[in-house]
């Protein structure tokens, strides 16, 4: 393409983004809202005064200060504790009476924010659910072609199955359902109980390994049958000839579905929130519930997820180039 066409189509292309921009201003601009991004911070990183308070009831026998810190020692009946605490912002006073509760000091320390927390949340969740996505699909793909009809019947109901049912109702399955019996027969046995976002990332890497399967099988397919004949009459076994030969070959070729299928799953993770699961998207309902600004929290949630799946998709980018270079 001649560079003045070539530039010319950058200009229309930069023009449809302004203009839709401009209409989106516009548009905001003829309702009854006022934009708060001054309160975008705090929903990331805050501030909070953390106190230190007195465990007895007694008197403040002593404050000694060592460097950018102090001792604090306070005296009761029978008992004494001593704290370390910050002299910037020392509540008490030598000789004063404290209770169980009173603070004795306060100092400024940096929190996350409910929406780094969603953040962190959602990336913890997804990860966790591609890693074992994966296994189980790998372990599906497998089970697919294989020649035994137990286990490959079993590999095509288990994909039926999980295509053929919507991925919220496998949520409340997975939570009300099998996580109520699991949780009532481990305090059965007095174990702890499992969290449940842990039902979350099973609900989810069972829906993601049921699509890993057939992508896998599609893949390992795709390699001409050839290959595996060649293989075997070189004397590998079945086991080696998939690992040396078919799987390499296959994964150049599965890693661009893999790449959409992950990126679903990044998007789907939006759905534990309805399971008390604190991901990206029910972090900014709660603080759109509280501060009243939703313009702005659903543009930033919209934002965060565009960063993980354009993180994500450089990724499996990445690892293209590299199948295609060794």
């Amino acid at each position: 393409m001649p560079k003045a066409r070539y530039y010319l189509w950058v200009g229309i292309f930069v023009l449809i983004i302004v203009s839709l921009v401009m209409t989106i201003y516009i548009a905001t601009m003829r309702i009854d809202y006022v934009w708060g991004w001054y309160k975008l911070p705090n929903t990331f990183i805050y501030k909070e005064h953390v106190e230190i308070s007195s465990e007895i009831e007694g008197t403040v026998t002593g404050i000694r200060p060592e460097g950018d810190k102090a001792i604090v020692t306070v005296e009761g009946v029978g008992e004494k504790e001593v704290y370390t605490v910050p002299t910037g912002d020392i509540r008490v006073s030598e000789n004063d009476l404290v209770s169980p509760g009173d603070p004795l000091a306060t100092y400024p320390e940096w929190r996350p924010g409910i929406m780094l927390q969603g953040v962190w949340i959602t990336l913890k969740v997804s990860l966790f659910s591609i890693i074992f996505g994966i296994i189980i699909g790998v372990i599906g793909g497998l089970a697919r072609i294989s020649d035994n009809p137990a286990i490959k019947w079993s590999a095509i109901t288990y994909v039926e199955i999980i295509r053929g049912s919507p991925l919220l109702v496998q949520i409340f399955i997975w939570y009300f359902v099998l996580g109520t019996m699991i949780n009532r027969l481990l305090i059965s046995y007095h174990i702890r109980e499992i969290p449940s976002i842990w039902y979350g990332v099973a609900s989810l890497a069972c829906f993601t390994g049921a699509y890993v399967t057939e992508i896998v099988r599609a893949g390992i397919q795709s390699i001409h049958r050839g290959q595996m004949e060649a293989a075997r009459s070189l004397g590998m076994t079945y086991p080696q000839a998939m690992r040396y030969i078919i799987m390499p070959q296959a994964m150049r070729r599965i890693l661009p579905p893999l790449a959409g299928q992950f990126i679903s799953l990044i998007k789907d993770s939006s759905l534990l929130g309805i399971i008390a699961v604190r991901e990206l998207t029910k972090a900014t309902r709660e603080v759109i519930t509280t501060q009243l600004n939703p313009f702005e929290m659903f543009f930033t949630c919209a934002i965060l997820y565009l960063v993980l799946t354009f993180a994500l998709s450089m990724f499996v980018q990445y690892l293209e180039r590299r199948t295609l270079t060794t």
